[in-house]
Formats: structure tokens, C-alpha cells, sequence
């Protein structure tokens, strides 16, 4: 996956921060095969404080005009060290999941797409907003970064925004996790 918003080499971990929660999305060498599709999977960590509260495994591929597409995720949630939860999990092609889009090939202000669609259970959505933010984070300043809200129907009245540089990836929400740094293996 080498689109210039999401890039996903295998060996990069994305480390984000923000507040007590600590982030950690790491590309593996592993794929897994998705309605015939072959998908790189990324293993996606959440912590608060030193407690693993959330790991998942995200399924992405990238069509030959360079768009990246969600297939689905593998989610467990955590407490004191045990699985409470698997909601949210979902894969296209079951149970009426259909796959998203994560980026655009050539995103446009004011397009919007569905990154998940589980109805009733995954929904995201996202808006592109502009190519021209402004944003800080841990990991650097940077210009002309592309502006995204995202929302799903399942929590009206929720949104956030997100940002993506072109030869970086996703910085994530300044307001709440941020990217500190990228690590190549």
C-alpha cells in the first residue's frame, strides 16, 4: 500500500500520544485474504498507562488506481488483562459488511465516503475538508496536510477531525492522539 496519504510499508509502526492513552499501529509482513482480495494487516494497539486496553488487526488493500480500502478489523477490548469485548469486529463480505474506504486515490474537498459499513454496528464515515491545514504534533509541524471530519450515524452528535501528509501518513487528532513518531524495522 503506497498511497502517498496511507502509506503501509511492512516493519512501520505509527506511535501516537494524547493525554494517558498511548497508541501504536504497526504494518506486518502478514496478510489475510478478504472476499478473495489479499490485504496487508495492521496491528493496532491502545494502552492507558501501561494497561492494554484495545488490540485489533485491520485488513487494508489498495486498488490499481492507488485508493486504500478497509476490509474490516479483528477487535478485542480489555480490562485488567481479559477480553471483555469483541464489538466492533466486522468483515466485508459477512453479515452484509460491505469494505470502505480509508483514503482516496485522489481525495476532492467535499468528498465523502464510508471508511466502515457493518450496519447497525460499523459506520464511519468521513468528509474531506481541505488540503491546505496547518497541524503540530509531537512528531512535527507541517503544512498543506489534508483535513478530514469523520462521523458515523450510530453516535449523532459526534465528529472529529483528522489529517493525513502526503509521504508521512496519518497524524491522527492533535486535540486527542497524536502522532510522536514513525519507526521503520
Amino acid at each position: 500500500v503506497d498511497n502517498e496519504y496511507f502509506p503501509l510499508k511492512p516493519g512501520t509502526t505509527f506511535v501516537y500520544e494524547g493525554g494517558q492513552e498511548r497508541g501504536e499501529m504497526t504494518v506486518t509482513s502478514e496478510t489475510k485474504k478478504v472476499m478473495g482480495v489479499e490485504c496487508v494487516v495492521v496491528d493496532h494497539r491502545e494502552w492507558e498507562g501501561e494497561m492494554l486496553i484495545e488490540k485489533t488487526y485491520d485488513w487494508f488493500a489498495q486498488d490499481k488506481e492507488g485508493t486504500v480500502w478497509y476490509f474490516g478489523e479483528d477487535t478485542k477490548e480489555y480490562e485488567n488483562g481479559e477480553v471483555v469485548s469483541t464489538k466492533g469486529s466486522w468483515e466485508a463480505g459477512v453479515d452484509g459488511a460491505k469494505a470502505g474506504i480509508i483514503m482516496p486515490a485522489e481525495p476532492k474537498v467535499g468528498q465523502s465516503y464510508y471508511q466502515e459499513y457493518y450496519p447497525g454496528e460499523a459506520m464511519d464515515k468521513a468528509r474531506v475538508l481541505s488540503f491546505d491545514a496547518s497541524v503540530r504534533v509531537p512528531h512535527g509541524s507541517f503544512d498543506e496536510v489534508l483535513e478530514t471530519k469523520e462521523w458515523t450515524p450510530l453516535q449523532p452528535g459526534f465528529s472529529e477531525k483528522k489529517y493525513y501528509v502526503r509521504g508521512v501518513g496519518p497524524l491522527g487528532n492533535p486535540g486527542d492522539q497524536a502522532l510522536v513518531d514513525v519507526k521503520h524495522s
